[in-house]
Protein backbone atom coordinates (compact mmCIF):
# COMPACT_ATOMS: atom_id res chain seq x y z
CA UNK A 1 0.00 0.00 0.00
CA UNK A 2 1.66 3.33 -1.38
CA UNK A 3 2.59 6.33 1.24
CA UNK A 4 0.52 8.45 -0.73
CA UNK A 5 -2.88 6.51 -0.41
CA UNK A 6 -2.57 6.15 3.22
CA UNK A 7 -2.20 9.70 3.70
CA UNK A 8 -4.78 10.50 0.90
CA UNK A 9 -7.06 8.01 2.78
CA UNK A 10 -6.58 9.61 6.56
CA UNK A 11 -6.99 13.22 5.21
CA UNK A 12 -10.39 12.44 3.63
CA UNK A 13 -12.02 10.24 6.41
CA UNK A 14 -14.55 13.24 6.95
CA UNK A 15 -17.27 12.94 10.17
CA UNK A 16 -18.51 9.36 10.35
CA UNK A 17 -21.37 8.45 13.17
CA UNK A 18 -19.99 6.06 14.68
CA UNK A 19 -22.95 3.71 17.68
CA UNK A 20 -20.35 2.19 21.08
CA UNK A 21 -21.92 0.26 23.03
CA UNK A 22 -20.04 -0.88 25.97
CA UNK A 23 -18.71 -0.64 29.40
CA UNK A 24 -17.94 3.18 30.11
CA UNK A 25 -15.40 3.63 32.94
CA UNK A 26 -13.63 6.11 34.36
CA UNK A 27 -9.53 6.07 34.99
CA UNK A 28 -7.88 8.24 37.25
CA UNK A 29 -4.51 8.48 38.01
CA UNK A 30 -2.87 9.38 41.04
CA UNK A 31 0.77 10.24 40.80
CA UNK A 32 2.92 10.65 43.81
CA UNK A 33 6.58 11.49 44.52
CA UNK A 34 7.86 8.13 46.34
CA UNK A 35 10.19 9.43 49.22
CA UNK A 36 10.20 6.99 52.02
CA UNK A 37 9.10 3.97 53.56
CA UNK A 38 6.76 3.94 56.58
CA UNK A 39 7.44 3.90 59.95
CA UNK A 40 3.69 1.73 59.91
CA UNK A 41 4.52 -1.00 57.54
CA UNK A 42 7.37 -2.26 55.30
CA UNK A 43 5.29 0.20 52.09
CA UNK A 44 6.52 2.85 50.17
CA UNK A 45 4.72 6.52 51.19
CA UNK A 46 3.70 8.80 48.12
CA UNK A 47 3.42 12.34 48.63
CA UNK A 48 0.25 13.40 46.04
CA UNK A 49 1.38 15.39 43.44
CA UNK A 50 -1.38 15.61 40.90
CA UNK A 51 -4.68 13.68 40.11
CA UNK A 52 -5.77 13.06 36.55
CA UNK A 53 -9.15 11.53 35.34
CA UNK A 54 -9.89 10.37 31.80
CA UNK A 55 -12.30 8.27 30.01
CA UNK A 56 -11.78 4.35 30.16
CA UNK A 57 -13.13 1.19 28.85
CA UNK A 58 -15.80 1.67 25.82
CA UNK A 59 -15.20 5.73 26.98
CA UNK A 60 -11.59 5.08 25.85
CA UNK A 61 -13.10 4.25 22.35
CA UNK A 62 -15.32 7.25 22.34
CA UNK A 63 -12.69 9.73 23.17
CA UNK A 64 -10.43 7.93 20.32
CA UNK A 65 -13.28 8.20 17.87
CA UNK A 66 -14.13 11.81 18.35
CA UNK A 67 -10.40 13.19 18.50
CA UNK A 68 -10.33 11.16 14.83
CA UNK A 69 -12.34 14.08 14.26
CA UNK A 70 -15.67 11.14 14.05
CA UNK A 71 -19.27 11.59 15.90
CA UNK A 72 -19.29 9.18 18.60
CA UNK A 73 -22.97 8.04 19.58
CA UNK A 74 -22.67 6.49 23.18
CA UNK A 75 -25.16 3.21 24.59
CA UNK A 76 -23.82 2.36 28.38
CA UNK A 77 -24.69 3.14 31.98
CA UNK A 78 -22.97 5.53 34.56
CA UNK A 79 -23.94 5.60 38.37
CA UNK A 80 -25.31 8.40 40.13
CA UNK A 81 -22.43 9.22 41.60
CA UNK A 82 -19.24 11.69 41.45
CA UNK A 83 -17.12 9.25 39.02
CA UNK A 84 -20.33 9.01 36.58
CA UNK A 85 -20.82 12.56 36.83
CA UNK A 86 -17.40 13.27 36.28
CA UNK A 87 -17.07 11.09 33.36
CA UNK A 88 -20.36 12.55 31.61
CA UNK A 89 -18.38 15.69 32.04
CA UNK A 90 -15.18 14.11 29.91
CA UNK A 91 -16.92 12.72 27.45
CA UNK A 92 -19.15 16.11 26.87
CA UNK A 93 -15.94 18.05 26.67
CA UNK A 94 -14.95 15.58 23.89
CA UNK A 95 -18.44 16.37 21.76
CA UNK A 96 -19.63 12.76 22.46
CA UNK A 97 -23.16 12.43 22.38
CA UNK A 98 -24.17 10.87 26.13
CA UNK A 99 -27.91 10.65 25.67
CA UNK A 100 -27.51 7.34 25.28
CA UNK A 101 -25.73 6.50 28.59
CA UNK A 102 -28.37 5.32 31.28
CA UNK A 103 -27.30 6.00 35.05
CA UNK A 104 -28.26 2.87 37.54
CA UNK A 105 -28.77 4.02 40.93
CA UNK A 106 -28.35 0.20 41.66
CA UNK A 107 -24.76 0.12 40.91
CA UNK A 108 -21.32 2.19 40.95
CA UNK A 109 -19.72 3.49 38.33
CA UNK A 110 -17.06 1.39 37.10
CA UNK A 111 -13.70 3.24 37.87
CA UNK A 112 -9.86 2.13 38.14
CA UNK A 113 -7.72 4.12 40.13
CA UNK A 114 -4.08 3.98 39.52
CA UNK A 115 -1.46 4.96 41.96
CA UNK A 116 1.87 6.33 39.98
CA UNK A 117 5.09 6.18 41.82
CA UNK A 118 7.20 9.51 40.58
CA UNK A 119 11.13 8.49 41.15
CA UNK A 120 12.86 12.00 40.58
CA UNK A 121 9.63 13.68 40.43
CA UNK A 122 9.14 12.67 36.58
CA UNK A 123 9.89 9.07 36.59
CA UNK A 124 6.80 6.89 36.15
CA UNK A 125 5.79 3.33 37.99
CA UNK A 126 2.47 2.27 38.46
CA UNK A 127 2.26 0.38 41.78
CA UNK A 128 -1.31 -0.37 42.38
CA UNK A 129 -4.81 -0.29 40.84
CA UNK A 130 -8.04 -0.11 42.77
CA UNK A 131 -11.28 -1.62 40.67
CA UNK A 132 -14.77 -0.13 41.46
CA UNK A 133 -16.85 -2.13 39.87
CA UNK A 134 -20.22 -4.54 39.93
CA UNK A 135 -20.41 -7.17 36.94
CA UNK A 136 -23.51 -8.61 37.70
CA UNK A 137 -25.94 -8.27 34.96
CA UNK A 138 -28.88 -5.76 34.75
CA UNK A 139 -31.96 -5.83 35.26
CA UNK A 140 -34.63 -7.07 32.25
CA UNK A 141 -36.16 -2.96 32.45
CA UNK A 142 -32.51 -1.43 32.37
CA UNK A 143 -31.65 -4.15 29.72
CA UNK A 144 -34.65 -2.93 27.43
CA UNK A 145 -33.97 0.84 28.33
CA UNK A 146 -30.44 0.18 26.62
CA UNK A 147 -31.95 -1.51 23.21
CA UNK A 148 -34.23 1.10 22.91
CA UNK A 149 -31.76 3.41 23.21
CA UNK A 150 -29.56 1.75 20.86
CA UNK A 151 -32.68 0.62 18.38
CA UNK A 152 -33.29 4.53 18.08
CA UNK A 153 -29.89 5.35 17.52
CA UNK A 154 -28.98 2.55 14.76
CA UNK A 155 -30.97 4.90 11.87
CA UNK A 156 -28.43 7.95 12.81
CA UNK A 157 -25.42 5.83 12.69
CA UNK A 158 -22.50 4.87 10.00
CA UNK A 159 -21.24 1.99 11.65
CA UNK A 160 -22.07 -0.61 15.25
CA UNK A 161 -18.56 -0.92 17.87
CA UNK A 162 -19.37 -3.44 20.89
CA UNK A 163 -16.62 -2.98 23.11
CA UNK A 164 -16.67 -5.70 26.18
CA UNK A 165 -14.62 -6.01 29.29
CA UNK A 166 -17.21 -8.32 30.74
CA UNK A 167 -18.89 -6.24 32.87
CA UNK A 168 -22.28 -7.42 32.56
CA UNK A 169 -23.34 -5.03 30.00
CA UNK A 170 -22.91 -7.04 26.53
CA UNK A 171 -24.34 -10.79 28.48
CA UNK A 172 -24.98 -13.30 25.32
CA UNK A 173 -28.90 -12.22 25.34
CA UNK A 174 -28.39 -8.60 24.89
CA UNK A 175 -25.66 -8.82 22.49
CA UNK A 176 -27.12 -10.71 20.04
CA UNK A 177 -30.20 -8.81 20.17
CA UNK A 178 -27.59 -5.55 19.41
CA UNK A 179 -25.97 -7.47 16.42
CA UNK A 180 -29.67 -8.39 14.96
CA UNK A 181 -30.65 -5.19 15.23
CA UNK A 182 -27.83 -3.70 13.86
CA UNK A 183 -27.22 -6.44 11.01
CA UNK A 184 -31.02 -6.00 9.90
CA UNK A 185 -30.42 -2.10 10.05
CA UNK A 186 -27.37 -2.48 7.49
CA UNK A 187 -24.60 -1.65 9.96
CA UNK A 188 -21.54 -3.22 10.20
CA UNK A 189 -20.70 -4.15 13.70
CA UNK A 190 -17.68 -4.44 15.41
CA UNK A 191 -16.38 -6.29 18.71
CA UNK A 192 -13.24 -5.80 20.95
CA UNK A 193 -13.88 -8.87 22.95
CA UNK A 194 -12.90 -9.55 26.58
CA UNK A 195 -10.84 -12.57 28.03
CA UNK A 196 -13.12 -15.70 28.50
CA UNK A 197 -13.24 -19.03 26.21
CA UNK A 198 -16.63 -18.67 24.63
CA UNK A 199 -17.12 -15.78 21.85
CA UNK A 200 -20.60 -17.83 20.52
CA UNK A 201 -22.39 -14.57 21.44
CA UNK A 202 -20.51 -12.27 18.56
CA UNK A 203 -22.05 -14.80 15.84
CA UNK A 204 -22.93 -12.47 13.19
CA UNK A 205 -20.74 -9.38 13.81
CA UNK A 206 -18.84 -8.23 11.11
CA UNK A 207 -14.98 -8.22 12.38
CA UNK A 208 -14.24 -8.88 15.93
CA UNK A 209 -10.16 -7.76 17.08
CA UNK A 210 -9.07 -9.82 19.75
CA UNK A 211 -5.04 -9.62 21.04
CA UNK A 212 -2.88 -12.69 21.63
CA UNK A 213 -4.14 -14.19 24.73
CA UNK A 214 -7.90 -13.73 24.16
CA UNK A 215 -7.18 -15.51 20.78
CA UNK A 216 -5.51 -18.22 22.69
CA UNK A 217 -8.69 -18.61 25.58
CA UNK A 218 -11.26 -18.45 22.42
CA UNK A 219 -9.36 -21.32 20.28
CA UNK A 220 -7.86 -23.10 22.64
CA UNK A 221 -4.15 -23.25 21.66
CA UNK A 222 -1.67 -20.54 22.22
CA UNK A 223 -0.94 -18.02 19.57
CA UNK A 224 3.03 -18.00 19.03
CA UNK A 225 3.92 -17.65 15.72
CA UNK A 226 1.97 -16.07 12.53
CA UNK A 227 0.99 -19.68 11.75
CA UNK A 228 -0.81 -19.87 14.58
CA UNK A 229 -2.66 -16.86 14.33
CA UNK A 230 -3.59 -17.90 10.46
CA UNK A 231 -5.42 -21.15 12.31
CA UNK A 232 -6.86 -19.19 14.78
CA UNK A 233 -8.37 -16.64 12.80
CA UNK A 234 -9.56 -19.24 10.06
CA UNK A 235 -11.29 -21.19 12.88
CA UNK A 236 -13.22 -18.08 14.32
CA UNK A 237 -14.01 -16.86 11.01
CA UNK A 238 -16.19 -19.89 10.36
CA UNK A 239 -17.37 -20.19 13.72
CA UNK A 240 -18.64 -17.31 14.56
CA UNK A 241 -19.59 -16.72 10.59
CA UNK A 242 -17.84 -13.00 10.44
CA UNK A 243 -16.62 -11.07 7.92
CA UNK A 244 -13.50 -10.88 8.83
CA UNK A 245 -11.14 -11.45 11.98
CA UNK A 246 -8.85 -9.20 13.15
CA UNK A 247 -6.06 -10.73 15.62
CA UNK A 248 -3.76 -8.21 16.97
CA UNK A 249 -0.19 -9.05 17.66
CA UNK A 250 1.45 -6.19 19.14
CA UNK A 251 4.71 -6.19 17.98
CA UNK A 252 3.96 -7.94 14.91
CA UNK A 253 1.08 -6.10 13.68
CA UNK A 254 -2.05 -7.75 13.09
CA UNK A 255 -3.42 -11.12 11.01
CA UNK A 256 -6.04 -10.34 8.81
CA UNK A 257 -8.58 -13.18 7.75
CA UNK A 258 -11.44 -12.79 5.32
CA UNK A 259 -13.19 -14.36 2.68
CA UNK A 260 -10.85 -13.20 0.30
CA UNK A 261 -7.85 -12.45 2.49
CA UNK A 262 -5.60 -14.47 4.45
CA UNK A 263 -2.93 -11.96 5.47
CA UNK A 264 -0.53 -11.04 7.85
CA UNK A 265 -0.22 -7.49 8.06
CA UNK A 266 2.89 -6.24 9.74
CA UNK A 267 3.94 -2.87 11.12
CA UNK A 268 6.89 -0.93 12.56
CA UNK A 269 7.91 -2.34 16.20
CA UNK A 270 7.96 1.18 18.29
CA UNK A 271 9.26 1.13 21.77
CA UNK A 272 6.43 0.67 24.15
CA UNK A 273 5.95 2.75 26.96
CA UNK A 274 2.25 1.79 28.33
CA UNK A 275 0.17 -1.00 26.43
CA UNK A 276 -2.96 0.36 27.92
CA UNK A 277 -6.06 1.21 25.45
CA UNK A 278 -4.31 -0.14 22.91
CA UNK A 279 -7.02 -2.60 21.68
CA UNK A 280 -9.49 0.67 22.28
CA UNK A 281 -7.51 2.29 19.71
CA UNK A 282 -7.53 -0.62 17.34
CA UNK A 283 -11.31 -0.57 17.46
CA UNK A 284 -11.59 3.31 16.95
CA UNK A 285 -9.36 3.31 14.19
CA UNK A 286 -11.22 0.16 12.48
CA UNK A 287 -14.62 1.70 12.95
CA UNK A 288 -13.80 5.46 11.66
CA UNK A 289 -11.94 3.59 8.28
CA UNK A 290 -14.35 1.20 7.48
CA UNK A 291 -17.12 3.65 8.56
CA UNK A 292 -15.35 6.10 5.83
CA UNK A 293 -15.91 3.27 2.84
CA UNK A 294 -11.62 2.06 3.33
CA UNK A 295 -10.88 -1.26 2.12
CA UNK A 296 -9.74 -3.77 5.00
CA UNK A 297 -6.07 -3.52 4.20
CA UNK A 298 -6.22 0.35 4.44
CA UNK A 299 -7.98 0.37 7.41
CA UNK A 300 -6.14 -2.33 9.13
CA UNK A 301 -2.87 -0.46 8.36
CA UNK A 302 -3.79 2.78 9.62
CA UNK A 303 -5.11 1.16 12.73
CA UNK A 304 -1.90 -0.13 13.04
CA UNK A 305 -0.13 2.95 12.86
CA UNK A 306 -2.58 4.68 15.09
CA UNK A 307 -2.06 2.01 17.83
CA UNK A 308 1.52 2.36 17.34
CA UNK A 309 1.62 5.35 18.22
CA UNK A 310 -0.77 4.91 21.37
CA UNK A 311 1.59 2.48 22.94
CA UNK A 312 4.75 4.86 23.15
CA UNK A 313 2.24 7.72 25.29
CA UNK A 314 1.35 7.03 29.41
CA UNK A 315 -1.77 5.24 29.90
CA UNK A 316 -4.81 5.40 27.96
CA UNK A 317 -4.08 8.46 25.38
CA UNK A 318 -5.87 9.35 22.16
CA UNK A 319 -4.17 9.60 18.96
CA UNK A 320 -4.74 12.65 16.50
CA UNK A 321 -5.27 12.83 12.78
CA UNK A 322 -2.38 15.15 12.33
CA UNK A 323 -0.03 12.49 14.76
CA UNK A 324 -0.94 9.71 12.23
CA UNK A 325 -0.46 11.78 9.05
CA UNK A 326 2.78 13.09 10.61
CA UNK A 327 3.93 9.42 11.33
CA UNK A 328 2.96 8.53 7.85
CA UNK A 329 5.30 11.12 6.23
CA UNK A 330 8.08 10.25 8.66
CA UNK A 331 7.98 6.50 7.12
CA UNK A 332 7.42 7.55 3.32
CA UNK A 333 10.41 9.93 3.79
CA UNK A 334 12.10 6.62 4.85
CA UNK A 335 11.10 4.46 2.55
CA UNK A 336 10.96 6.76 -0.77
CA UNK A 337 14.17 8.94 0.49
CA UNK A 338 13.27 13.12 0.30
CA UNK A 339 13.57 13.30 -3.75
CA UNK A 340 10.09 14.56 -5.26
CA UNK A 341 9.85 14.71 -9.10
CA UNK A 342 5.90 15.32 -8.97
CA UNK A 343 5.81 18.95 -7.70
CA UNK A 344 1.78 17.69 -7.10
CA UNK A 345 2.83 15.13 -4.36
CA UNK A 346 5.90 17.52 -2.78
CA UNK A 347 2.37 19.97 -2.31
CA UNK A 348 0.37 17.53 -1.02
CA UNK A 349 3.15 16.56 1.87
CA UNK A 350 3.67 20.24 2.76
CA UNK A 351 -0.15 20.78 3.03
CA UNK A 352 -0.34 18.64 5.69
CA UNK A 353 3.12 19.72 7.21
CA UNK A 354 1.14 23.24 7.70
CA UNK A 355 -1.60 21.43 9.36
CA UNK A 356 0.75 20.71 12.32
CA UNK A 357 1.84 24.38 12.55
CA UNK A 358 5.44 23.91 10.88
CA UNK A 359 7.42 26.66 9.49
CA UNK A 360 7.94 25.56 5.60
CA UNK A 361 11.55 27.08 4.12
CA UNK A 362 12.72 27.08 0.70
CA UNK A 363 15.98 27.51 -1.21
CA UNK A 364 17.21 26.78 -4.84
CA UNK A 365 20.56 26.07 -6.76
CA UNK A 366 22.46 24.14 -9.09
CA UNK A 367 24.26 22.63 -6.03
CA UNK A 368 26.70 20.97 -8.79
CA UNK A 369 29.95 20.25 -7.04
CA UNK A 370 29.25 20.02 -2.99
CA UNK A 371 31.47 21.86 -0.84
CA UNK A 372 31.59 23.71 2.78
CA UNK A 373 29.98 26.57 1.29
CA UNK A 374 26.75 24.59 0.73
CA UNK A 375 26.98 22.75 3.68
CA UNK A 376 26.50 25.92 5.72
CA UNK A 377 24.11 27.29 4.08
CA UNK A 378 22.00 24.71 3.99
CA UNK A 379 22.27 24.70 8.01
CA UNK A 380 21.35 28.50 8.19
CA UNK A 381 18.07 27.02 5.96
CA UNK A 382 17.72 24.70 9.20
CA UNK A 383 17.87 27.08 11.62
CA UNK A 384 14.81 29.34 9.66
CA UNK A 385 12.29 26.87 10.17
CA UNK A 386 11.03 23.04 10.26
CA UNK A 387 11.11 22.06 6.90
CA UNK A 388 13.34 22.87 4.38
CA UNK A 389 12.52 21.97 0.94
CA UNK A 390 15.26 22.49 -2.12
CA UNK A 391 14.28 23.07 -5.09
CA UNK A 392 17.24 21.77 -7.72
CA UNK A 393 18.21 23.19 -11.10
CA UNK A 394 17.49 19.94 -13.47
CA UNK A 395 20.29 19.01 -16.00
CA UNK A 396 18.83 21.08 -18.69
CA UNK A 397 18.18 24.37 -16.81
CA UNK A 398 21.71 24.27 -15.58
CA UNK A 399 23.38 23.79 -19.13
CA UNK A 400 20.78 26.90 -20.05
CA UNK A 401 22.58 28.51 -17.28
CA UNK A 402 26.32 27.53 -17.10
CA UNK A 403 26.96 26.46 -20.77
CA UNK A 404 27.15 22.55 -22.45
CA UNK A 405 30.02 21.51 -20.31
CA UNK A 406 28.24 21.59 -17.21
CA UNK A 407 26.66 20.87 -14.45
CA UNK A 408 29.42 17.87 -13.63
CA UNK A 409 27.42 16.10 -12.00
CA UNK A 410 23.55 14.34 -13.13
CA UNK A 411 20.95 16.27 -11.66
CA UNK A 412 19.95 12.74 -9.62
CA UNK A 413 23.44 12.41 -8.26
CA UNK A 414 23.32 15.80 -6.78
CA UNK A 415 19.87 15.19 -5.44
CA UNK A 416 21.32 11.91 -3.97
CA UNK A 417 23.73 13.86 -1.98
CA UNK A 418 21.67 17.00 -0.46
CA UNK A 419 19.08 13.73 0.19
CA UNK A 420 21.86 12.68 2.32
CA UNK A 421 22.51 15.80 4.59
CA UNK A 422 20.53 16.08 7.53
CA UNK A 423 19.66 19.67 7.04
CA UNK A 424 17.51 19.04 3.83
CA UNK A 425 13.83 17.60 4.38
CA UNK A 426 13.03 17.70 0.43
CA UNK A 427 14.70 17.83 -3.09
CA UNK A 428 12.60 18.99 -6.00
CA UNK A 429 13.60 19.50 -9.39
CA UNK A 430 12.69 22.17 -11.56
CA UNK A 431 13.52 23.21 -15.33
CA UNK A 432 12.95 26.71 -15.31
CA UNK A 433 15.85 29.21 -15.71
CA UNK A 434 14.89 30.52 -12.31
CA UNK A 435 12.35 29.27 -9.73
CA UNK A 436 9.68 31.59 -9.68
CA UNK A 437 7.11 29.17 -10.85
CA UNK A 438 8.32 26.44 -8.24
CA UNK A 439 8.34 29.22 -4.98
CA UNK A 440 4.67 30.36 -5.97
CA UNK A 441 3.68 26.61 -5.94
CA UNK A 442 5.09 25.79 -2.57
CA UNK A 443 4.27 29.39 -1.19
CA UNK A 444 6.92 28.88 1.51
CA UNK A 445 7.33 30.58 5.05
CA UNK A 446 10.78 31.78 4.56
CA UNK A 447 12.72 32.01 1.05
CA UNK A 448 16.50 31.92 1.81
CA UNK A 449 19.34 33.14 -0.74
CA UNK A 450 22.74 34.13 -0.22
CA UNK A 451 24.03 37.35 0.61
CA UNK A 452 25.69 38.03 -2.46
CA UNK A 453 21.85 38.68 -3.64
CA UNK A 454 20.54 41.52 -1.86
CA UNK A 455 21.95 43.58 -5.00
CA UNK A 456 21.11 41.31 -7.71
CA UNK A 457 17.62 40.80 -6.11
CA UNK A 458 15.98 37.98 -4.71
CA UNK A 459 13.81 36.16 -7.01
CA UNK A 460 10.44 35.62 -5.75
CA UNK A 461 10.90 38.38 -3.14
CA UNK A 462 7.79 40.24 -3.71
CA UNK A 463 5.72 37.14 -3.86
CA UNK A 464 6.81 35.69 -0.48
CA UNK A 465 6.50 38.90 1.35
CA UNK A 466 2.88 39.53 0.08
CA UNK A 467 1.52 36.61 1.31
CA UNK A 468 3.79 37.56 4.78
CA UNK A 469 6.42 35.50 4.30
CA UNK A 470 9.79 36.53 4.83
CA UNK A 471 13.32 36.40 2.56
CA UNK A 472 16.42 35.32 4.58
CA UNK A 473 20.27 36.32 3.51
CA UNK A 474 22.87 33.63 4.75
CA UNK A 475 25.93 34.85 5.19
CA UNK A 476 28.98 34.14 2.71
CA UNK A 477 31.42 31.18 3.43
CA UNK A 478 34.68 32.97 1.91
CA UNK A 479 36.76 31.08 -0.47
CA UNK A 480 33.82 28.40 -1.98
CA UNK A 481 32.84 28.15 -4.73
CA UNK A 482 31.60 25.38 -7.02
CA UNK A 483 32.56 27.08 -10.13
CA UNK A 484 36.21 28.12 -8.88
CA UNK A 485 36.66 24.39 -8.02
CA UNK A 486 35.46 23.25 -11.07
CA UNK A 487 38.25 25.76 -12.70
CA UNK A 488 40.65 25.15 -10.88
CA UNK A 489 40.48 21.05 -11.26
CA UNK A 490 40.59 21.15 -14.76
CA UNK A 491 43.39 23.85 -14.63
CA UNK A 492 45.72 21.84 -11.93
CA UNK A 493 45.44 24.25 -8.69
CA UNK A 494 42.78 22.70 -7.23
CA UNK A 495 43.10 23.57 -3.14
CA UNK A 496 44.39 27.06 -3.67
CA UNK A 497 42.23 30.00 -2.27
CA UNK A 498 39.18 31.42 -3.88
CA UNK A 499 37.22 34.67 -4.10
CA UNK A 500 33.90 34.88 -1.36
CA UNK A 501 30.96 33.46 -2.20
CA UNK A 502 28.34 31.22 -0.65
CA UNK A 503 27.77 28.74 -3.32
CA UNK A 504 26.63 28.81 -7.80
CA UNK A 505 22.83 28.78 -6.76
CA UNK A 506 22.35 29.84 -10.42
Amino acid sequence: MSFAHLLKTVTHLGSPTVLLAGDFMLDSYIYGDALRISPEAPVQVLKVVDRQYCPGGAASVAADITTLEARCLCIGTVGDDNEGRRLLELLSRLNADCSGLLTVRDRPTISKQRIIGLAQHRHRQQLLRIDDECTNPYTPIQYEQLFDLFRRQLTSCDVVCLQDYNKGLLVPDFCRRLIEAARKAGKKVLVDPPLQSDYSKFTGATVITPNRKETAAAVGFPIETIDDAARAAALLHEQLQLEAVVITLDKEGAYLRTDDIDQHIPTVPRVVYDVTGAGDMMLAVLAVTLAAGCDWITALQIANIAAGLEVEKFGVATVSIDEIVNEIISRSKGKTGKIRDDWSVLLKELQLRRRQKETIVFTNGCFDVLHRGHIEYLNFCRQQGDVVVVGLNSDASVRALKGPDRPINNQHDRAAVLAALESVDYVVFFDDLDPLRLIQQIRPDVLVKGADWAQKGVVGREFVESYGGVVKLAPLVEGKSSTNIIQQIRSGQAGSRQEATPHDAE
